[in-house]
């Protein structure tokens, strides 16, 4: 089934244009940022699932699947220096069918990793400010405006604001381990290590993966940066040596101290209840739970500026309508496609929120949007091994050390985490939900968008090294 394209005319590209701000401290603000929620929120769910064992050895797996996938995504993003990230990576290796699939299945995870922070922003201001859960939607609603207004204004101010609460959370997580340092006592707190053997490792992949989801989102950047092709692998691979620290302490601190791993895996505020051991039950620690939000801030901005790029960069190139790629006429955001996908992930945790479940709503979509997440990894990986197998013409400005070697071990992980997701009967009728509209999404390409494509530039560069490659 073949694509039909259109020419993008100069009107057309005119409508859709970015403004170049971000230098290395941004991109590596932006990286961090995007994924420090899960030291606030998210990665707890994996202490009841495994214990605190399984989560540590899960950890471990994950910290090298990220490291195949962030030096591969630190080779392709200089040679491939688009706004469509992973989209642009697939489509130059396989074509709009691959490219649309990838861009599908970041385009699911960036969608809902948001309304999984904002459920636990919700979490923690409920738990300050003693609110009923009957308000959490209300707490979501209000998170969703301000950020997405933070990020309509303009890329400067977005950049900025992720300078900022990246440093804060990182300042928060600081004072937690510091504080956490004379009460811990591992064995007394974390015991048993394997509650549920070796398969607990297997279910806390998912919960293991979410202290790092968000990092590969940088080369969504790469039309707003000064030179992807010198920044960009340093902000990847700068953000991804951070999160290694912030993650391993983390874990162990937090399973660490009291009120123990059963608790704190429970909790829809792990931060707080450890605060609370730290410096008691007080006013001074429902304000530094307050100031934790910042942690929950900083990703939840970033990750809103990526869905942005990406349903910017689909809908430029047709795969998305295409009226959701016009950008601000004075700010240059895309305030369509930003609007757009906040509607539909807080409609996704409101629906949720509203059903019959006896899981929490933070962890169904969590695991949810690491579904997409790791179909997105693989298909990226093996966009990398084409791209260096088939398209070696390309400049590459950086060359991954773990070649690729790192790109297949990181394919092999990702696959047993997605299996995975079907495994726990907690969540698997979520994951299930989000393989039903990835189906629907295919389903859509082929009666309508294959026939509506736009010759973007992530499209022109793709046909372009194709050319070559057929020539050569």
């Amino acid at each position: 089934m073949k694509a039909t394209y259109t020419p993008a005319d100069a009107a057309y590209l005119a409508q859709r244009q970015l403004r170049r701000h971000a230098r290395v401290l941004h991109l590596w603000a932006l990286g961090v940022g995007a994924v420090i929620s899960g030291d606030f929120f998210g990665w707890n769910f994996g202490l009841v699932a495994g214990g605190f064992g399984g989560m540590l050895l899960a950890t471990m797996v994950m910290t090298v699947m990220y490291a195949g996938l962030c030096f591969s995504i630190a080779e392709m993003s200089p040679a491939l220096p688009h706004t469509g990230g992973a989209y642009s990576f697939a489509r130059t290796a396989m074509g709009p069918w691959g490219g649309y699939i990838t861009g599908l299945a970041e385009n699911m995870e960036y969608i809902l990793t948001p309304a999984v922070i904002v459920v636990g922003i919700g979490g923690y201001l409920g738990a300050i400010f003693g609110t009923p859960p009957s308000w959490e939607p209300l707490w979501w609603l209000m998170s969703y405006i301000v950020f997405v207004a933070f990020n309509l204004w303009g890329v400067e101010l977005s950049f900025r604001v992720s300078i900022w609460i990246t440093i804060g959370a990182l300042a928060v997580l600081a004072v937690f381990w510091i504080g956490a340092i004379p009460h811990f006592d591992l064995h007394r707190w974390a015991a048993p290590y394997f509650p549920s053997g070796g398969r607990g490792v297997l279910l806390n992949l998912p919960f293991a993966l979410w202290l790092y989801l968000g990092i590969e989102q940088l080369p969504l950047a790469a039309e707003e940066s000064h030179d992807p092709r010198r920044d960009m692998p340093r902000g990847i691979l700068y953000g991804l040596v951070t999160l290694i620290v912030c993650s391993f302490l983390t874990v162990i601190l937090s399973a660490g101290i009291a009120p123990g791993a059963a608790k704190v895996g429970a909790s829809q505020e792990p931060l707080f209840l450890s605060f609370q051991t730290i410096f008691g039950g007080g006013l001074g620690t429902r304000m530094l739970a307050l100031v934790a939000c910042i942690g929950l801030a900083a990703s939840f901005h970033t990750i809103i500026y990526a869905y942005g790029r990406q349903i910017y960069s689909l809908s430029r190139a047709g795969y998305f309508p295409s009226w959701l790629s016009v950008t601000h006429g004075r700010h240059k955001t895309p305030h369509r496609a930003l609007i757009a996908g906040s509607v539909l992930g807080y409609a996704v945790a409101v629906a949720i929120h509203f059903t019959p479940q006896n899981s929490s709503v933070g962890a169904v979509l969590l695991n949810m949007a690491v579904f997409g997440a790791v179909l997105a990894y693989i298909l990226q990986m093996i966009s990398f091994i084409l791209l260096r197998t088939q398209f070696p013409h390309i400049e590459r400005p950086y060359v991954s050390p773990m070649g690729i070697a790192g790109a297949v071990i990181a394919i092999v992980i990702a696959t047993v985490t997605l299996v995975t997701l079907f495994l726990n009967s907690d969540y698997n009728k979520g994951v299930i939900g989000a393989a039903i509209w990835f189906v629907c999404g295919i389903v859509y390409f082929i009666g309508h968008a294959r026939h509506k494509l736009v010759l973007s530039p992530e499209e022109e560069f793709a046909m372009t090294h194709r050319r070559v490659k057929m020539e050569s």
